[in-house]
Order: C-alpha cells, then sequence, then structure tokens
C-alpha cells in the first residue's frame, strides 16, 4: 500500500505536524519524488509548484524538518507528516508555524510573536 501520486496530477497534500507539541507548522504538496527523497534522507522535502522543482525545507534558512513518522489517510491521497523542526520557526515570515493568523470578527489577527527575523535568514527575498 502506497500513497496515490495519481489522483491529483502526480501531487498531494502534505500536512506537517510537529511530533512532539502536535503544532500543525505548514502544507506541501509532495510528488513521488519528493516522497521517496524525504523517507531516504530523513528531512522533509516537498515540490515546488511555481518552481516545479524539488526543494528540501531547511535548504536555505537552516530549519530542516526532520521526518519522524508518516501517515496516509483513508483514500490514500494525503499526508500526514509528523516532524522535529530544527530551527526557531517554519515560515518564512518569520514565525514558528505557517498558521499565525486568526480570523477574529471577520479580520485576520496575527497571534504570535514572531520567532525569528525573516530578513535575517532570508535576505530581501522572502
Amino acid at each position: 500500500m502506497q500513497p496515490d501520486f495519481d489522483k491529483m496530477d502526480g501531487l498531494i497534500p502534505a500536512i506537517v505536524q510537529d511530533s512532539s507539541t502536535h503544532r500543525v507548522l505548514m502544507l506541501g504538496y509532495m510528488n513521488e519524488e519528493a516522497y521517496r527523497h524525504t523517507l531516504d534522507s530523513g528531512n522533509v522535502t516537498f515540490y515546488s509548484r511555481s518552481r516545479q522543482t524539488l526543494w528540501t525545507k531547511g535548504e536555505t534558512s537552516g530549519h530542516l524538518l526532520r521526518l519522524k513518522e508518516t501517515r496516509v489517510d483513508c483514500d490514500l491521497d494525503a499526508l500526514l507528516v509528523l516532524v522535529e523542526p530544527v530551527g526557531p520557526g517554519v515560515c518564512h515570515e518569520g514565525y514558528e508555524s505557517c498558521f499565525y493568523r486568526t480570523l477574529k470578527s471577520g479580520e485576520w489577527v496575527i497571534e504570535e510573536a514572531a520567532a525569528f527575523e525573516k530578513e535575517s535568514v532570508y535576505g530581501v527575498r522572502a
């Protein structure tokens, strides 16, 4: 039994969750090559839809996601990737999680302090 990469044009969503806190950190997409690279290397790798290439989370920032466990949903077309994050955050905006905004009274509100200064990690690119 393997994830079904054929259902959605070769890509499946990969929900990334901290294995110790259970906080959802980000959502990425994997093709079969990214999935295999993740399993082989132990560092989470995604497929960039905009650049159409593989990228390992942390290759620029050093904020790696070390694979602890992988789960697949009942339809075999979505992954839950449990990780040990290396570094203060995974979000390119400088937060621990990409899900740092909460909808309150119809407005998106930033609910936490930044975990790192994105300019010092990514420069002007982020």
